[in-house]
């Protein structure tokens, strides 16, 4: 199983499996890393802009806890940590495994890196 590294600057890390619900954007996002962007913060989402542009594979109106999502609309990589859902149809491509504790203290403005999980 593919996995991403979600690193908050001078925080911690955590973990992410990617998953097979929407493949071709999971390589896609896969296939651009490493990023690093500022988080925004919504409810209980985390979410950031990334330089991919797609069209929908498989959206979803719905997310559950520790989705990770890719917004077309954004674009931007979601990371979904409780009962909040998107604000429009997302694409899932995978799951938090490790560090929910860390992500549920992201604040707005924090640097946050994403990679390639050795």
């Amino acid at each position: 199983m593919r996995r991403i590294a979600i690193e908050v600057e001078g925080k911690g890390r955590a973990l992410m499996e990617l998953d097979r619900r929407n493949v071709k954007t999971a390589d896609a996002v896969y296939d651009i890393l490493p990023i690093r962007a500022r988080a925004s913060v919504w409810l209980d989402e985390i979410y950031f802009a990334i330089p991919l542009e797609l069209e929908d594979e498989n959206p979803s109106p719905a997310s559950s806890r520790d989705d990770i999502s890719y917004w077309s609309p954004g674009p931007a990589f979601c990371i979904f940590l409780g009962n909040s859902q998107p604000y429009s149809p997302v694409n899932h491509i995978g799951r938090l495994t490790e560090g929910r504790d860390l992500l549920l203290n992201v604040q707005e403005g924090d640097w946050i890196s994403l990679s390639i999980a050795e």
